[in-house]
């Protein structure tokens, strides 16, 4: 049966080793790599898949991309989906904890990926064109795109900033009742396996987590470095840029207070933890692949084997929380959505959405030398508009232009 989904997992493949940029710019490149090379979605259930990951803790890019998998073949191409984007990031980090003694504690990458941001704001530039006009059609969404725009844009990085406009939106547009009737569909079964896996993994990890603290167990770490890295997956909202303060706190911070108490909690030196922030970003896939990273370094003083354990550890405990709870809440979704609020809610989601990617472009944007009458920032405009519209306009493979990118900052 997987069979023929073999063109279908190839596509995601391309995409983890070339989706640079973030979640936002990994929306850009869904559309023109799932819904306009090869129409796996519809851009309706593109939108839809990402406003509603935006409203659950986790890693959004990857439920959204593991949604399409469930769309396409249920549970087995889901789980294929989410193991073929998240391992090549995930490989990547965990070998950076071995190599990090023999890493310059310079800039990682810094030639080679700094047009990188550019052609993210390019990608969020050519999503924002693809979707604008099936998501902002009336006065309404006009009004809800500019104000989601203006707020996002002030306070980026929010945790609760993005939530709250989905919700507020959704409400918005259900004022009115008039433009979309109540639609019946028949509910569709809930299986309830998922959500209470989440629920026994995060119960039982937090209690054998503190029965190894208080019993003093020997080589406790592992079980702690679960128990802290399942939690975070479990509760984070607002992505990558939420999730690294997080482990900052955890692992760097907290360990010095509670060094009295708990002598052997799991701790990362901030400089090791600093360079994997930088790391991150120069690697293509999802941002919370760093826990492979800060798994490696949390045991790496129980040898080799430990360390490699460490990076599996990291990435099941930071990855599985969003699959459960995206696999499980998406059925009552569904179910929702016989009810004609929910529909005259997506309106308004949808048009936040394309606030919020608009705000993350010139987010993007204001870190990237455009205004000064030099190369590089003529460079970086051509970039930005080159990558737009070779985007809307052409059939040209995401991969490439990520690859003409790269070879631009390592020969520019």
């Amino acid at each position: 049966m997987l069979l023929r989904h073999i063109p279908f997992l190839k596509a995601v493949f391309l995409h983890s080793i070339t989706a640079f940029g973030g979640p936002q710019a990994h929306l850009g490149m869904m559309v023109k790599t799932f819904v306009r090379k090869t129409p796996y979605v519809t851009e309706e259930e593109l939108m839809e898949y990402n406003a509603f990951c935006q409203l659950l803790p986790g890693a959004s890019s990857t439920q959204t991309l593991t949604l399409i998998g469930y769309k396409r073949g249920g549970v087995p191409l889901a789980v294929l989906t989410l193991l073929i984007w998240i391992l090549p990031a995930c490989i990547v980090m965990g070998a950076f904890s071995f190599l990090l003694p023999y890493i310059s504690k310079k800039e990682i990458g810094a030639d080679l990926f700094k047009f990188i941001p550019p052609m993210a704001a390019g990608f969020l530039g050519y999503a924002v064109l693809a979707i604008f006009s099936h998501s902002i059609r009336n006065t309404i969404t006009w009004v809800i795109m500019i104000l989601s725009t203006g707020i996002t844009y002030f306070f980026f990085g929010r945790p609760w900033i993005i939530p709250a406009l989905i919700i507020a939106g959704g409400i918005v547009t259900n004022i009115s009742k008039k433009r979309i009737p109540q639609v019946e569909q028949t509910p569709r079964k809930i299986r309830w396996w998922n959500f209470w896996l989440f629920g026994i993994i995060f119960i039982v990890a937090g209690i054998v987590s503190e029965m190894a603290r208080k019993n003093d167990w020997p080589d406790r770490k592992p079980i702690n470095l679960f128990e802290n890295t399942y939690r975070m997956g479990s509760l984070v909202f607002g992505g990558g840029q939420v999730l690294i303060p997080m482990m900052y706190e955890q692992w760097s911070i907290r360990p010095e207070a509670v060094r009295e108490r708990n002598p052997d909690a799991v701790e990362i030196d901030q400089e090791s933890l600093y360079t994997g922030m930088g790391i991150v970003r120069a690697v293509p896939g999802p941002v919370f692949s760093i826990s492979s990273f800060t798994g490696g370094m949390a045991l790496k003083d129980m040898g080799t084997e430990m360390q490699v354990i460490g990076c599996i550890i990291g990435m099941i405990g930071i990855f599985l929380p969003s699959a459960l709870l995206v696999l499980f809440f998406f059925p009552i979704w569904n179910n929702l959505k016989k009810y004609a609020a929910i529909y005259r809610s997506q309106e308004g989601i949808n048009a936040v959405i394309v606030g919020v990617m608009i705000a993350s472009t010139f987010y993007i944007m204001k870190d990237i030398s455009l205004g000064e009458f030099e190369t590089l920032s003529i460079v970086n405009i051509l970039i930005i508009a080159g990558t737009t519209l070779l985007l809307h306009f052409t059939k040209i493979a995401s991969p490439l232009i990520v690859m003409v990118c790269l070879l631009l900052g390592f020969f520019f």
